[in-house]
């Protein structure tokens, strides 16, 4: 009776941590883009095509070679696959993806630059669009949405770097780019470099 009280009063208290833990996340200051996320269904209807979209994928049919390793995003499954040049190395990350499709680039491109705590500047589009957004977020700002890293394309403003909002992953919530945890970008900077293949799909 005695053991099924202390069970009881234990399970209670992990319960009570939980929730306190839950208000405390819900409390962290949010980020400097407001309403950029698009909540979807309920689970129920979303997680199933999701679910089968993430899995390992062959680099074949999207690469000739692995000539500086090739990273491919894929906006469908809302995932980054990576492999190194000598296929030793193989990873594969929830991200998010662009809110529409008049804000990505799809095709080949390549990792020209790379930066540790990036400085994030909204583009003259995004301005335009939210006037109300800083000029400029330094790097190692916990506003900055950029995150703790970004591998910058060929491409004009696109990105493939960090976020501190983790409600973006696996869902809409970019002007273009793709996002990852911040501990992913941190792990994929370590393996990219300048001239990584890069095909966004």
């Amino acid at each position: 009776m005695e053991d099924t009280f202390k069970t009881a009063l234990s399970r209670r208290r992990f319960i009570a941590s939980g929730v306190t833990l839950g208000a405390a996340a819900l409390a962290a200051p949010a980020l400097a883009m407001e309403n950029t996320t698009q909540m979807e269904a309920p689970i129920s209807q979303s997680v199933q095509r999701n679910v089968s979209a993430f899995h390992m994928r062959d680099w074949r049919p999207y690469f000739t070679d692995l000539r500086n390793g090739a990273i491919l995003c894929d906006l469908e499954s809302r995932a980054v696959h990576f492999w190194s040049q000598d296929e030793s190395i193989y990873r594969l990350y929830p991200s998010s993806v662009p809110l529409d499709e008049t804000l990505t680039r799809r095709g080949r491109t390549q990792v020209v630059e790379m930066r540790e705590n990036p400085t994030w500047r909204p583009t003259p589009s995004m301005r335009e669009r939210n006037p109300e957004w800083p000029a400029v977020v330094p790097g190692g700002d916990p506003m900055n949405p950029l995150g703790v890293r970004a591998l910058y394309l060929s491409w004009e403003y696109y990105r493939i770097h960090g976020t501190h909002d983790t409600r973006k992953i696996g869902r809409p919530s970019s002007n273009g780019c793709v996002g990852l945890y911040n501990e992913h970008i941190i792990e994929l900077y370590g393996f990219a470099r300048n001239g990584t293949q890069v095909y966004v799909l």
